[in-house]
């Protein structure tokens, strides 16, 4: 049994990475201010599959000496830092808070370890958004999607960095100290750039958590509200999609792993099998619940990426993870967690 301290426990990827150490049989102490959409609920969530079989700790991950004191205290084997700010249109509106929460916070929890003299193993969540906007990349244009046919693995962890946008930028500069860190302190940390993930727990909004907000949106329209939905651009940007159930593995595989990761980046996601565009999200949602998604278009997002697939051929060599939610079964399942959940407060 090993302890983990999860930052951001209670978010949507930190409490389905809870249940997962859990569920296992390892210890858990979860740090969340608790002032995400949904951390409430999950909280509840955990404390009734688990009892109080874990800690919360409500301190927030800006505050340096909570930070410091609980990694003193606990002394975890492994921390898995999510709590960051994420949403690009967050970070546009305050980039103040966007840095203080992603940048200074996660430097916080490498200064924690680094101070303490553990051996804790840092699991850090980062972004695709710090290859910037890709607009360099040529693209092909379907009626649904676009692709990027050089790249028919997706992006690998060579293409260059670009931060773009405040977002960017503050998850960018904790990427790169993560790395740092590993080199000139020795403190083992492992970099996942995410792409899109999804699944239950996630209590998505309009600016963050895309598939959940859709599938949110046409159930919506099948429950008999006929307003349109809103679609930032022409809705044929593309992202791979990583199910919970496999991002949950993910993290404790890697740490099991962690001596043949530690300091490495890896960009993850479902890979190019599990990539739908927004147009071809809805339309399989539609279908899946008998309606025809009436969807009203607006201007493109400033910095938005048309096109992101990850190639995850590192992560899997390294460790022997792979993402196995194919996306017809994940969204299936995304509707049924939204409708459940929706009962259950109705």
């Amino acid at each position: 049994m090993a302890k983990w301290l999860i930052t951001g426990g209670c978010g949507f990827l930190g409490s389905n990475i809870a249940d997962e150490v859990l569920s296992q049989g390892h210890e858990a102490v979860i740090l969340d201010n608790l002032s995400r959409l949904g951390s409430p609920q999950n909280r509840d969530w955990l404390r009734g599959r688990h009892g109080s079989g874990w800690r919360l700790v409500t301190d927030d991950i800006r505050d340096g000496e909570a930070v410091a004191r609980l990694v003193r205290e606990e002394r975890p084997a492994y921390i898995a830092h999510l709590a960051g700010q994420v949403a690009m249109t967050t970070s546009l509106r305050d980039p103040r808070y966007d840095f203080e929460v992603n940048a200074l916070g996660s430097l916080n929890v490498l200064e924690a370890v680094r101070n303490a003299g553990t051996e804790s193993v840092v699991l850090y969540s980062s972004t695709n958004k710090v290859y910037g906007d890709l607009e360099w990349v040529t693209l092909s244009e379907s009626e649904t999607r676009y692709e990027a046919t050089q790249y028919p693995h997706g992006f690998d962890e060579s293409i260059p960095l670009a931060f773009a946008s405040p977002y960017g930028c503050s998850k960018g500069a904790a990427d790169q100290y993560m790395q740092d860190y590993c080199k000139m302190y020795g403190v083992r940390t492992v970099t996942f750039r995410h792409s899109s993930m999804y699944g239950g727990r996630q209590f998505a909004s309009y600016d963050q958590g895309w598939v959940g907000w859709f599938c949110r949106e046409v159930l919506r329209q099948a429950g008999g509200d006929t307003r349109p939905l809103t679609v930032s651009g022409n809705g044929k940007q593309v992202r791979d999609l990583l199910h919970a159930d496999d991002m949950r593995r993910l993290y404790v595989t890697a740490a099991s792993k962690a001596d043949t990761v530690a300091g490495r980046v890896f960009n993850i996601g479902g890979g190019t099998g599990q990539s739908l565009s927004i147009l071809e999200l809805l339309a399989r949602s539609g279908d899946a619940v008998g309606v025809r998604p009436q969807v009203e278009h607006l201007p493109a997002r400033a910095s938005d990426q048309r096109y992101f697939v990850a190639d995850t051929r590192s992560i899997e060599a390294a460790t022997g993870w792979s993402a196995q939610v194919d996306v017809a079964q994940g969204v299936e399942r995304m509707l049924t967690w939204i409708k459940s959940e929706t009962a259950r407060v109705s």
